[in-house]
């Protein structure tokens, strides 16, 4: 059993708990000061308050929140800085502290100037340290008033802009970066759907399949390249299932670091748009199908010197000899169109002035010649209205090349009649004044007979009546033309052999003609038989053959040549005079000095000479015309200066009874071909002519006017070339000289000349090599096709 302290022990022992607690309530007390200059030095507001809710203690930051000095509130009951309206969630929240609990709330208080303000009170009981007794509370006050302001503003701006969303057309929404709806405006119910059920769901799923691939590839490139605003058109399905084209703008909504974590979408309902863009396009097909199917040319460009199109119907190139590709193409107009440098200039010039001036009548250009190398020329009339709001303006062109050439051709037959009736007014004038002429020379010719007869040989007077004797003649002479001109000559026809007619005369030809020039007589073989009077023959072949040894100077050669000639309904559509049907050709030819084509164009004018006064009447050429006319015959004549002339007269050939059905030359189908053929013809309408006899067989025809130009088309051209035609005599080369050149590029091509001269003359002129094709103009489509077949189905040595 353990031994009892003594009372020294026990008292010691007591006096050291004193001293303990003494040094505990020290510690306490210092524990309390130093907690106590806590709260009140603290940044929040702190009160305590007792089991009667009176203020016991508050600090120097919720003094000042207040607006009193401690001693002024300190005592006063907590509920009386509260607001009456206040009051209920004061009072419940006492309550709770008296229950032990504790938390956090929101409340209004008012300052001792009656200013209220909001605060954060975050409270807790009290209880006593020994019994454990609640005896009040206790918490810490945070002033909220700038952030109310803040929240009170976020709230403004958020109303504000729900307001917007609530009231835009656009449906606005917010996605993750999936794609998945986060947030819906309330727009979205046009679609009939509840936003809110659209939250969470993937924007894709709402796609129509048609365009799911190509918006998920846009939404990944968006994605991938970070393409805030780029716009993306789609389909979007309703609620009913039906499906409206909407376009979407993305924009990215970035974090603090600057990293996008959601994507702002604006989607616009543009079905009506689309319909409308799908209406126009419909619309759009059916003006330009109706444009297109116009008999004139329209088209929409600019006003800048080059004109620029942009837009132009099928007709506008096609009347300008073009493709719309080449128009269309970032080429000049005027270089396409106009060819010529010179014309091109000028018709540029004046269209830009004309469209400057912005006058309706300096706007409309009627009748434009155009032409380019190797084509025929057209014509075309363009008007223009012009746009000055755009700096366009609107074109349109008609294409009057049939207008153009049926005037032209009215013009010429106009021209071809008055000179008909001028040639029958001079040709009843000569024939009037020629009887009566007659009948006076007849006087002066008996008169003068009788003079002579009673006249001594010695008598002064008699060379004088010789002389007029002599004169009286050569008048009768000249009074024999103008009743041939005047076709009222008493003339005798009858059935003759042209080649024993001509023979008969050559005796008097030689002499007429002289020794110097070597006459040459070509007969042609089984010739037909031809009606009327054979002077009429002698008179023709006495002009040809004295127009021909004027033409001549010194040595020279005429040759006279007979032959057979078809002309076919076709080859007289393009010469005016001729009538479809068998004749006979009597051509006389020289190598004289040729004549140009001034003179060619009044050959057969009445009294028309090159000759010098006193040297000729000018009734030589009118008298054959008018014997070949009175014969129902008719005349062509080839010349080139420099290079002599050729006369041929077809005179129709006699029909028997039995020869009847071969009147009109029946119509032989010549074979064409596929080869492709270059022609030279320095005369248009021949050219134009060939061509096209022989594109209608089927031939690829590259045609030129000029022997250089033919040249030129023959090293540009990439294929073959089987067959070259050529002009025998033209003005810069002749045909052997271009032949040699073409067969120096195309070593096997096959050679055709062709002229209006005769193979003879031409061959004495040293141009035509003996054994090479020849054609003689003019002809006829089946003689040409048939020739052309022949030579190019001869097998080359």
């Amino acid at each position: 059993m353990a031994e009892k302290p003594t009372y020294e022990e026990l008292e010691t022992r007591v006096q050291e708990l004193k001293t303990g607690y003494t040094q505990l309530e020290k510690k306490l007390h210092e524990a309390e000061l130093f907690s106590e200059e806590i709260m009140t030095y603290m940044s929040e507001g702190f009160v305590q308050t007792d089991i009667r809710r009176n203020i016991i203690f508050i600090n120097q930051r919720l003094s000042e929140m207040l607006g009193y000095l401690p001693e002024e509130i300190i005592g006063k009951c907590w509920l009386d800085i509260v607001p009456a309206e206040q009051q209920a969630i004061a009072q419940k929240a006492e309550a709770r502290r008296v229950l032990g609990h504790t938390d956090r709330y929101e409340i209004i208080l008012r300052r001792k100037d009656g200013h209220k303000f909001p605060v954060m009170i975050g409270a807790g009981p009290r209880f006593d340290k020994q019994s454990g007794e609640f005896i009040g509370t206790m918490g810490v006050v945070s002033d909220i008033t700038e952030r109310k302001l803040t929240e009170e503003a976020l709230r403004e701006k958020t109303q504000f802009l729900q307001n917007i969303i609530d009231t835009t057309s656009d449906l606005v929404s917010v996605t993750d970066m999936e794609g998945n709806f986060k947030f819906v405006g309330s727009s979205h119910s046009i679609l009939g759907y509840d936003p809110d059920s659209l939250v969470g769901r993937n924007v894709m799923e709402l796609v129509h399949p048609d365009d799911y691939q190509e918006t998920a590839t846009a939404f990944a490139e968006f994605l991938a390249n970070r393409e805030d605003g780029r716009k993306i058109e789609y389909r979007y399905r309703r609620a009913d299932g039906e499906y409206l084209w909407f376009e979407s703008v993305g924009k990215f909504i970035l974090d603090d670091a600057g990293n996008p974590k959601e994507i702002l979408f604006s989607s616009r309902d543009v079905t009506e748009r689309k319909q409308a863009i799908e209406e126009l396009k419909e619309r759009e097909a059916f003006i330009k199908a109706t444009l297109d199917n116009l008999p004139v040319g329209v088209a929409v460009n600019s006003v800048d010197p080059k004109v620029n199109f942009t837009y132009m119907n099928e007709n506008f190139a096609t009347f300008y000899r073009t493709t719309r590709e080449a128009l269309a193409a970032p080429n000049d107009f005027w270089e396409v169109v106009y060819t010529d440098a010179t014309f091109r200039e000028e018709i540029k010039k004046r269209v830009i002035e004309d469209c400057a001036s912005n006058d309706p009548e300096r706007m409309c250009w009627e009748d434009v010649p155009i032409s380019r190398p190797g084509k025929k020329p057209f014509y075309i009339t363009a008007k223009n209205i012009p746009l000055p709001e755009r700096n366009l303006m609107v074109s349109t062109v008609w294409d009057v090349t049939e207008r153009k050439l049926a005037e032209a051709e009215k013009e010429k037959l106009q021209s071809q009649l008055h000179q008909s009736q001028k040639m029958e007014s001079v040709g009843r004038l000569a024939g009037g004044v020629a009887h009566d002429f007659n009948n006076m020379l007849g006087v002066i010719l008996g008169h003068t007979e009788l003079a002579l007869l009673k006249m001594d040989e010695d008598n002064d007077l008699i060379s004088d009546l010789k002389e007029i004797l002599n004169a009286a003649k050569r008048s009768a002479d000249i009074t024999k033309q103008l009743l041939a001109f005047a076709r009222k000559e008493i003339i005798s026809p009858k059935q003759i052999d042209l080649n024993d007619t001509v023979a008969s005369m050559l005796k008097m030809l030689r002499r007429l003609i002289g020794e110097d020039i070597d006459l040459v007589w070509r007969p042609g073989a089984h010739l037909w038989p031809v009606k009327m009077d054979p002077t009429q023959i002698d008179q023709i072949l006495a002009n040809l053959c004295v127009n021909a040894r004027d033409a001549i100077s010194g040595v020279g050669k005429l040759t006279i040549e007979t032959g057979k000639q078809i002309f076919d309904e076709e080859y007289c559509k393009e010469h005016p005079g001729c009538i479809p049907g068998d004749f006979v050709m009597l051509a006389v030819s020289d190598n004289g000095c040729g004549i140009d084509k001034e003179t060619l164009d009044n050959l057969f004018e009445p009294f028309f000479t090159t000759k010098e006064v006193g040297k000729g009447t000018g009734l030589g050429l009118p008298t054959i015309y008018g014997i070949v006319k009175q014969n129902n015959g008719f005349i062509n004549v080839y010349s080139e200066p420099g290079q002599g002339s050729t006369f041929k007269i077809y005179l129709p050939r006699l029909i028997s009874d039995k020869d009847v059905d071969k009147a009109v030359p029946e119509k032989k189908a010549a074979a064409g071909g596929t080869e492709t053929i270059l022609l030279v013809e320095d005369e248009p309408k021949i050219l134009r002519m060939t061509r096209m006899m022989l594109e209608r067989k089927g031939y690829t025809v590259i045609s030129s006017a000029t022997p250089a130009k033919a040249v030129e088309k023959a090293k540009n051209h990439s294929g073959a070339i089987d067959l070259l035609i050529t002009d025998v005599v033209m003005p810069e080369m002749n045909g052997r000289d271009i032949a040699r050149q073409i067969t120096s590029l195309y070593p096997g091509i096959r050679l055709l000349f062709m002229s209006g001269y005769t193979a003879n003359v031409i061959a004495h002129h040293g141009v035509l090599d003996d054994g090479v094709a020849f054609i003689q103009k003019p002809f006829s489509m089946a003689e040409m096709t048939a020739k052309v077949r022949e030579v190019l189905d001869e097998t080359k040595e």
